[in-house]
């Protein structure tokens, strides 16, 4: 134990660096003030997986990380979509899915954002449209952004986020 400490103070901190700020990010506070200006209140994500592998899940969780910081910039993720505001869908839609997309969509009271996630949630990705497989969530419901990428890194989804709240996208 004695000469696993000793090697631990002889090498220091091995880790890499933080990443470099994003220029094109807003600040938390700016984030905040501009999503309360919009919606007068904070913003409510429901997530959909309608098929994916998990890895725009992961990306999405990502974001809860203190890193991102949603909570402090008003943003959460919600359980019901009734008290959502926006749907982040990822995956190409299974046939199997479909319906409960669209049911999801329905429940979503308006005005709601649809944002697809990941090459798969925007045009199919690898699978395409098949007997299994409606496609992208674009051919099930209406989608008003799209973050492509397989995965996309958090940085993409949330700029995309803000983007479509400010009205830029």
């Amino acid at each position: 134990m004695l000469k696993t400490l000793r090697t631990i103070l002889r090498g220091g901190i091995r880790s890499e660096p933080l990443p470099a700020a994003d220029a094109d990010r807003l600040p938390a506070q700016r984030l905040q003030a501009e999503l309360r200006r919009r919606l007068g209140r904070a913003l409510c994500i429901r997530q959909v997986d309608a098929g994916s592998c998990n890895g725009c899940e992961l990306e999405i969780h990502a974001l809860n990380n203190p890193y991102y910081n949603l909570e402090g910039a008003g943003i959460r993720f919600v359980a019901s979509p009734r008290h959502a505001d926006l749907l982040l869908v990822t995956g190409p839609v299974t046939r199997n899915m479909r319906e409960a997309l669209q049911r999801t969509y329905q429940a979503t009271p308006p005005p709601r954002l649809v944002v697809a996630v990941g090459q798969c949630a925007c045009d199919g990705g690898i699978f395409g449209d098949s007997y299994a497989s409606c496609g992208a969530v674009g051919n099930v419901i209406p989608v008003d952004a799209t973050v492509p990428g397989c995965p996309p890194t958090p940085t993409a989804i949330l700029q995309v986020i803000v983007d479509l709240v400010g009205g830029r996208a």
